[in-house]
């Protein structure tokens, strides 16, 4: 018999339940993000009580479309901000150490087809490597043509003249967001998703709590707090004018939103363990070739959006600079017959914020936190890497607004997520098609389920289904295949072609819609087929 330890369950009915019951919570975090969820874990970490709404699924924005990298940022290196890529180096090795089951070093390879390249570029990644220090993954090498072939068996051969190979990291972006929230719970957290926020309440010119919603029985809820966080990524305009309204004042917008675009094509594209990477492509922007989770992912584009699309579509233009330029580095040029998978995602880029009225603390780390007259804390911009650092800035920014009591900070900087190895190591890599090693310290566990043995695809099986729906806030086919499973990310089509079976398998644990059909119109878009 199996003596793996039974994870906390996550009932919605309980969840909501305890919504309604609490009087009053110290701390709303509105968004469930990698910053809110990172705020969450941190206060519920410092003995606040806490309460996470997201109205949507975890992750199911910008914090699930990322380029998979844990980094600290070499393009800011050339820009001379060294001040970030200190920081988020330091950050890159704390979030490796806390979950290695979900986020490991990986390894680059930069080819060189001028001469000057290869010193050039190496001696600006020495300097990286000084700035991290100790915490640093690896050194910096100079390579031959010859061993920069051998690391990328399939690089463009022509011209090419030697390369550098440095370190960083990489990630599984949407299920390091579940590990948070799952870890916040643990520490007695409430997360709620599916939970929209429908309006601030304000008492004597102050947020004093939210009314929210939960979008499957309509009901709403009245939830008191001491401190409001707004921490809805590219989304943070919406509560800050509505904010502002009820103060008589209105706000001047303080997100543009840029789209990032990436496209999944099969390994053999790229049969290596290394990253590629392009510092300069023709128009300036860098491009990756990054292996995970058995595909290989190509990207990203950086184009700017007037409009805050849930699901974002890649525009034309930007599929075919990621194929053309990834075609001049790979000795065969990929094609959109060869793309499994493409998705979009949304950043939440920081507008120069004027005097308006605003106690405004920019913090230097690309994000900005604000705190408005009556008391609501926004963050926004920022990066996956530094989300644990972001955290402890929005709660500084809590306390000096004397919303919330001052407690000693640094609690997450050696705390395990859940599903953490107890040797503090992985077995398997990041390259490795998913699979039950996926789930770290917990994979004993999955394997007790019902359906352990009957496997709906290569890394999928109906007990991790089940797991999803009983431990891990999945409610939807979409939640399950996108985000617990990262198939669609993977393979759209295969996706789709599961998802009948993976509705049943939810129909049976949770009783409630699954949005079947919304997943099926949703995987046509990912595989690149017109949608009816």
């Amino acid at each position: 018999m199996s003596t793996a330890a039974a994870p906390l369950s996550v009932h919605r009915t309980d969840l909501l339940a305890r919504l309604g019951a609490t009087p009053v919570f110290d701390l709303v975090v509105v968004g469930g993000g990698a910053t809110g969820l990172g705020v969450a874990l941190d206060a519920a970490a410092r003995g606040f009580k806490v309460a996470l709404l997201e109205a949507m699924d975890f992750a199911k924005g910008t914090s699930s479309r990322a380029t998979k990298l844990v980094h600290g940022g070499v393009r800011y290196l050339a820009q001379g901000n060294i001040s970030l890529v200190r920081e988020a180096l330091h950050e890159r090795t704390t979030l490796l150490n806390n979950a290695p089951h979900i986020a490991q070093p990986l390894a680059f390879v930069m080819p060189s087809y001028k001469m000057l390249d290869t010193p050039f570029y190496g001696i600006g990644l020495k300097m990286y490597d000084a700035l991290a220090g100790k915490a640093g993954l690896g050194s910096t090498q100079f390579l031959s043509a010859g061993a920069t072939r051998r690391l990328l068996p399939t690089v463009q051969d022509k011209g090419l003249k030697g390369g550098v190979k440095y370190w960083d990291g990489q990630f599984d972006d949407a299920r390091l967001a579940i590990a948070l929230a799952r870890t916040a719970a643990a520490k007695g957290a409430l997360l709620v998703n599916y939970c929209p926020v429908t309006e601030l309440i304000q008492e004597e010119g102050r947020v004093a709590g939210v009314v929210c919603k939960d979008a499957e029985s309509g009901q709403r809820y009245t939830v008191r707090a001491r401190c409001v966080v707004n921490a809805t990524g590219p989304w943070v305009d919406h509560l800050r004018q509505q904010d502002a309204e009820m103060m008589g004042k209105p706000v001047k917008p303080m997100v543009a939103p840029s789209q990032g675009v990436h496209l999944v094509v099969d390994r053999d594209f790229l049969p290596s363990d290394h990253a590629l990477l392009v510092p300069k492509t023709v128009d300036g922007r860098v491009l990756f070739a990054v292996p995970w989770l058995g595909k290989v992912i190509l990207g990203t584009t950086d184009t700017p959006r007037h409009d805050l699309a849930r699901e974002p579509r890649p525009f034309e233009e930007e599929l075919n600079f990621i194929l053309s330029e990834a075609g001049k580095y790979l000795s065969r040029a990929p094609t959109m017959a060869d793309v499994r998978s493409m998705w979009a995602g949304l950043r939440p880029l920081v507008k120069p914020q004027d005097d308006d009225g605003e106690n405004t603390k920019g913090i230097s780390r690309e994000h900005t936190v604000l705190t408005s007259k009556s008391g609501m804390v926004t963050v926004t911009g920022g990066k996956w890497t530094t989300y644990r650092a972001m955290a402890e800035d929005v709660l500084n920014a809590c306390f000096d607004a004397q919303r919330l009591p001052r407690k000693p900070g640094g609690v997450t900087v050696k705390l395990p997520l859940v599903g953490t190895p107890a040797s503090g190591r992985a077995q398997h890599s990041m390259h490795m098609a998913q699979g039950m090693h996926s789930y770290g310290s917990e994979a004993e566990f999955v394997a007790t389920l019902p359906g352990a043995d009957v496997w709906l695809a290569n890394g999928l099986s109906e007990a991790m289904v089940r797991f999803a729906a009983r431990y891990e806030y999945a409610r939807t086919v979409e939640d399950v295949l996108a985000r617990r499973s990262r198939l669609l990310f993977l393979d759209a089509r295969l996706a789709a072609k599961l998802a009948p079976r993976v509705a049943e398998i939810l129909q049976e644990e949770l009783g409630s819609d699954t949005a079947l059909t919304a997943f099926l119109v949703l995987a046509q878009q990912y595989a690149g087929e017109k949608v009816a």
